[in-house]
C-alpha cells in the first residue's frame, strides 16, 4: 500500500475480505526492519492477527510472500525514481539518467531493508515487466532506466551503437556503490564523503556510456 508521498505504508490489522493485503503489508514491514531474511510467513500471520493456516490460500509458502514483498519493494523504488524525474526542470537528456541513479542510491540509504529484499531475492527478470513491480507510470526501475537511455540516444548524446546493454553497465556501477555503502568498506564513511563519491560515480557512468 502506498501512502500520500508514494512510499509503502504498512498496515498490521486484518480487515475482513482483505487478508492478502494485510499479510503483504506485514511482510513489507518485516522486510523494512530486517531485510529478506526477516520475511517469515508465520510472523506475518501473527502481525495480521490470524492463524497461520489462514495465510495459505493467499501465499502458499514463505517464498510466495517474499516474492510479493520483493515486487512491492521494486514498485516503491520505481516511484522514488519517478519522483526524482518529476523534479527535473531542464538539464537535457543526460539529466534523466542522473535522476535515476540519484533516486536509486537514495532509496538504498533510506530503505535498506526493502532495497536488500528487492535485489537479494531470486525472481523473474526485471525486464519481464510485472505490474506489481511498476511505479505509477506502469514501468519498473529497469524499464525507467531504459527509457532514460533511449532519450539520450534520441537526443544524440549516446551513440546508437553503444545503446545495447547499456542498462546493465549503468545498473552494475550504481548498485555496486550502493552495496559498498550499505554493507561494504564504505559503510562507515561520513555522509558528506559518500555524497561526493556518489556524484563522481554518476559522472563516470554518464561519461563512460
Amino acid at each position: 500500500m502506498m501512502d500520500a508521498s508514494g512510499g509503502i505504508r504498512a498496515r498490521h490489522t486484518y480487515h475482513h475480505g482483505d487478508l492478502r493485503r494485510a499479510l503483504l503489508d506485514a511482510g513489507i514491514a518485516l522486510a523494512r526492519d530486517g531485510g529478506p531474511d526477516a520475511v517469515v510467513l508465520r510472523e506475518a500471520t501473527r502481525r495480521a492477527g490470524v492463524v497461520p493456516n489462514a495465510a495459505y490460500r493467499h501465499f502458499a509458502s514463505r517464498h510466495a510472500l517474499l516474492q510479493a514483498v520483493r515486487a512491492a519493494a521494486l514498485a516503491a523504488l520505481a516511484v522514488a525514481m519517478e519522483k526524482q524525474l518529476a523534479r527535473l526542470r531542464d538539464g537535457g537528456p543526460r539529466a534523466g539518467l542522473r535522476a535515476i541513479g540519484t533516486a536509486y542510491l537514495r532509496f538504498a540509504r533510506t530503505e535498506p531493508g526493502l532495497f536488500r529484499t528487492a535485489f537479494a531475492v531470486p525472481g523473474e527478470a526485471e525486464t519481464a515487466g510485472s505490474p506489481a513491480m511498476a511505479g505509477k507510470s506502469g514501468l519498473n526501475p529497469f524499464q525507467l532506466l531504459g527509457v532514460a537511455l533511449d532519450r539520450m540516444v534520441a537526443a544524440g548524446v549516446l551513440p546508437a551503437e553503444r545503446r545495447p546493454g547499456a542498462e546493465y553497465l549503468a545498473w552494475s556501477a550504481v548498485h555496486g556503490l550502493a552495496m559498498l555503502v550499505l554493507e561494504g568498506p564504505l559503510r562507515r564513511l561520513p555522509r558528506t564523503q559518500t555524497r561526493v563519491i556518489e556524484q563522481r560515480l554518476l559522472d563516470m557512468v554518464d561519461k563512460g556510456l
